[in-house]
């Protein structure tokens, strides 16, 4: 795990977003932590769109449940502009799987 950088936890921590668990229609359990819910080349993105908040009972519980993997994955390509998704799009394009899973 890498810590977040302190100027970004200063930002994060005064935005409403992050005060409780983005997934609160799961039935949510624990306190509220800090998900970095991207890899990229073997490293957690350190990056407002992808940190994502989180109960501690998915966090460390379920994060690896495919429907919960989804749903966060989800969140944070919405929450993320086309100019930061194509950053990232190397051997995975984000905004095509933006558009054919988080459609609705």
């Amino acid at each position: 795990m890498t810590p977040i950088p302190m100027k970004l936890r200063e930002e994060m921590s005064h935005d409403p977003f992050m005060e409780k668990c983005c997934l609160a229609d799961h039935n949510c359990i624990g306190r509220i932590e800090w998900h970095h819910a991207l890899i990229f080349a073997h490293r957690q993105v350190q990056e407002r769109f992808c940190i994502l908040p989180a109960c501690s009972g998915y966090h460390h519980r379920y994060a690896e449940r495919r429907d919960i993997k989804t749903a966060f994955k989800c969140v944070w390509l919405n929450r993320a502009t086309n100019e930061e998704l194509q950053r990232y799009s190397k051997a995975i394009d984000y905004i095509d799987l933006k558009k054919r899973l988080c459609t609705q």
